[in-house]
Formats: C-alpha cells, sequence, structure tokens
C-alpha cells in the first residue's frame, strides 16, 4: 500500500499548452503531478494536470478508457460530437480511441485527475 497527499507531489510544468479555441489571452500554460506515473504500476497511470487559463491538451486519443475527476476550477471537454463545459466535482469516462481534448476556460484554471490504463 501506498499513501501521499497531492500537496506533497512536484508540480512539474509541461512544455506545451494548446488554448482553447476562441482563447485571446497571452501565453497558456499547465503542469502535470503524477500520482502513479510509468512504471508505478502495471495497470494504470494517474496524474494531476493544472491548465492556466485557457490552456488545452490538444486533440488526442488513449489506448483505454481514460476517466477526468475535475478537482478545481472550470473547464471544457470536447470530442468530435460535442463540448461540454466541467466543473468541479465533474466526472468524465473518455471512451478508448475517441478524438477529444480537454482544459480550462479561458477565464478560469482548471484542474483534474487523470486515470488511463497501462496498454503497453
Amino acid at each position: 500500500m501506498q499513501r501521499f497527499r497531492i500537496s506533497q507531489i512536484d508540480d512539474i510544468p509541461m512544455a506545451t499548452a494548446t488554448p482553447v479555441p476562441g482563447w485571446t489571452g497571452g501565453q497558456v500554460s499547465r503542469s502535470t503531478q503524477p500520482m502513479l506515473a510509468a512504471g508505478d504500476s502495471k495497470f494504470m497511470r494517474a496524474f494531476v494536470v493544472t491548465f492556466g487559463k485557457g490552456a488545452s491538451t490538444g486533440w488526442h486519443t488513449h489506448d483505454s478508457d481514460q476517466i477526468l475527476v475535475i478537482t478545481a476550477g472550470n473547464g471544457i471537454v470536447a470530442n468530435e460530437d460535442e463540448e461540454v463545459e466541467v466543473a468541479v466535482g465533474d466526472v468524465v469516462q473518455i471512451l478508448p480511441g475517441e478524438n477529444h481534448w480537454h482544459g480550462a476556460t479561458k477565464d478560469s484554471t482548471m484542474s483534474h485527475i487523470s486515470v488511463v490504463a497501462v496498454t503497453e
């Protein structure tokens, strides 16, 4: 068993951040706190990801389901068919192979816990 506090996990800046559609502000940022990074578990990976105002992931897919648990702020999760606003307490399931993006709204930061299966 392993116990830790999110507040004690290093917050690592991420190199790139894609603005959400309609973003007209300056540079956007995001960071990650690996809770279960590569090699920590045979079955899953889990991270806290924090997005600056207007920052998003850009379009991408996963080989497994992805679960997002919104822990702070307001954001957007979108696939090719819909775009939904999310807030603290919302949980989103994204299916394997589903082309999607997620991030903060232009007026708010947003943090979520992301959980995916190890598929390699």
